[in-house]
């Protein structure tokens, strides 16, 4: 697997157009930074560590809102063979202000908001609306 994060918003984007309340990825600590981040600004439920076939893993527990996923649209934004890195002015704000950017940053990974707050930039891992 070359883009583990890329692969577990694919597997959160297919469990949501399949209507599964929970779904399952390999366990990583970017994984679990990243679901903490998603998990922090409500688009998901929570995540869970389990074990697999000998295997860490997460069950990650997506969330609806009258029927419909309260995940509309996840983009990876920079990848292994393209990293995108911002300054703290430059990081893009997501459906002017309704989404939220994931960055990893000195300081760790958190949500666009947050990098403002403490004035770091970083790299641009995807955005959520």
């Amino acid at each position: 697997m070359n883009d583990p994060i890329g692969d577990m918003l694919t597997r959160i984007r297919n469990g949501q157009l399949r209507g599964k309340s929970v779904v399952s990825t390999p366990a990583s600590k970017l994984r679990g930074w990243v679901l903490d981040v998603l998990a922090d600004e409500g688009y998901i439920r929570g995540y869970e560590a389990s074990e697999e076939n000998g295997h860490s893993a997460f069950e990650i527990s997506l969330k609806y809102y009258e029927g419909t996923p309260v995940i509309r649209e996840v983009k990876r934004v920079s990848t292994p063979g393209r990293r995108v890195y911002m300054n703290v002015n430059d990081i893009p704000v997501v459906r002017q202000g309704l989404g939220v950017s994931i960055v990893s940053t000195s300081k760790g990974v958190m949500s666009d908001a947050s990098a403002r707050a403490n004035n770091v930039g970083g790299e641009v891992i995807c955005t959520v609306f």
